[in-house]
């Protein structure tokens, strides 16, 4: 572990066993539970948790993940329930979508290919 570096991201979740099948089939995502209210998830490249909630609230910070196959991603999500924000669009370093997972979290997927 680094000082200064994000170590853990913690989204909001109104239903974990929907928000774990979502990331679980669309992007491979493991879970931990603990308990009824809190899971972590593993292999997305850093940890993180879902906190159980009744109503999503939303920031302006904007997660960003990695995939090297853009029409593949954006397939899955669609697949598992996500809903399609602002479609592929390329910008200097490549090209990248955003969605809003089941529990209302805007995420972005993006990728250099």
């Amino acid at each position: 572990m680094e000082n200064n570096k994000i170590n853990f991201i913690e989204f909001q979740a109104t239903d974990l066993k929907e928000i774990k099948k979502f990331y679980g089939n669309t992007f491979g995502w493991i879970f931990t539970d603990y308990g009824d209210t809190y899971c972590d998830f593993h292999e997305a490249g850093i940890s993180g948790g879902f906190a159980k909630t009744n109503v999503v609230t939303t920031g302006g910070t904007l997660v960003v993940l990695y995939h090297n196959n853009l029409s593949l991603a954006i397939e899955n999500v669609k697949k598992n329930g996500g809903k399609i924000i602002v479609d592929i669009f390329s910008f200097p370093s490549g090209r990248r979508f955003e969605f809003i997972d089941p529990s209302g979290n805007k995420l972005a997927v993006w990728s250099d290919k």
